[in-house]
């Protein structure tokens, strides 16, 4: 049972007592003065008024509804009936599955670079040019003209 729900219906045998206190206090208001049985007939009412808001509370929160915002729909009135841990528990999963791939895309995208300037790398110290060369302004004019020339 649900803590909304044990407070939506009070037991049977709490109902009884406070139905039992509340003749007995109802015996005793006809030898008070006017203006003090005035004051606890206001006090009932205010008691019972905030009793009555209390149990429309527990009812509003008990039932889902369904309330638009703007030109969606949005289900209200959900996750008030406990078990908030696993609702936590269940809505970080996505973030901790999307944190896993963006950690996943990374280690990949840095191996695959790092692999890309070896290759680079080996490529030039096993050419038959000297580093150097490819630093020269005008080898780099020498490779764009044959680059023309050839296609």
């Amino acid at each position: 049972m649900t803590t909304a729900a044990r407070h939506a219906a009070p037991a049977p045998a709490a109902e009884r007592f406070a139905r039992r206190v509340a003749a007995r206090l109802s015996d005793g208001t006809d030898a008070l003065p006017y203006d003090i049985s005035e004051r606890l007939r206001a006090a009932r009412v205010q008691a019972l008024a905030q009793r009555k808001r209390e149990v429309v509370v527990q009812q509003l929160r008990q039932t889902p509804a369904v309330v638009r915002q703007g030109r969606s729909a949005v289900l209200g009135g959900w996750g008030n009936e406990g078990g908030t841990w696993w609702r936590a528990l269940a809505s970080a999963i996505p973030l901790m599955a999307l944190f896993v791939g963006l950690v996943v895309v990374n280690v990949n995208e840095t191996e695959y670079s790092t692999t890309e300037v070896a290759e680079v790398d080996a490529a030039l110290l096993t050419d038959d040019l000297p580093p150097s060369a490819y630093a020269d302004p005008g080898f780099v004019q020498y490779l764009k003209s044959v680059d023309t020339s050839t296609h």
